[in-house]
């Protein structure tokens, strides 16, 4: 009951501001699941540079901007990202619109065969396989152990990070993004 209590007050808070500061004032949803997400003061620049698609095209995170993005970074040799990635994917399936997209990128020497395999072997079907094969992003982006998710704005800024795995279907962790959500204009 005092759970259902705190979401209600941030989603009213959230709703009333519809601002980026007042959106990541998610303090009082840090508990569980996500009592290691760190919300960061001032939103932070994100990499620029291209990653590679499934196909082998190329894009960059701009490509998501006007959504929320839980990014996460991850490799196939990774025991966390295994037990982690299930529930991306159940987020993505729960919130995942024109809002707010889970994306992975497996940061690494990660073939898209064993990309393949990896999500063939954990059942996942609706997460992108995005590859940054030379690290690049994530050294850039301060990425140091795996797995890491951040956290993007709709303009494409790292408002939070969570270092390790979680739970992202968790009750706690549909709270924030749904919070991020409520916020947005």
């Amino acid at each position: 009951m005092v759970r259902k209590v705190l979401i209600t007050a941030a989603y009213l808070a959230l709703g009333l501001g519809a601002n980026p500061a007042v959106a990541q004032d998610l303090s009082g949803l840090l508990t569980g699941e996500m009592r290691g997400l760190v919300v960061h003061d001032s939103p932070a620049t994100t990499s620029a540079l291209p990653f590679e698609l499934a196909d082998g095209s190329e894009a960059s995170l701009a490509v998501y901007q006007g959504q929320y993005v839980l990014l996460n970074f991850w490799a196939t040799w990774c025991a966390p990202c295994r037990e982690e990635m299930p529930s991306l994917q159940n987020l993505q399936t729960e919130l995942g619109g024109d809002n707010f997209r889970v994306v992975t990128l497996a940061t690494g020497r990660n073939p898209p065969q064993a990309i393949q395999r990896f999500f063939d072997e954990i059942g996942v079907t609706n997460l992108p396989q995005h590859r940054d094969i030379n690290q690049q992003i994530a050294r850039e982006m301060g990425i140091f152990g795996l797995p890491i998710t951040v956290i993007l704005n709709p303009e494409g800024q790292e408002i939070a990070r969570l270092r390790g795995d979680a739970h992202w279907d968790s009750p706690e962790a549909i709270a924030v993004i749904e919070a991020l959500l409520a916020g947005q204009s």
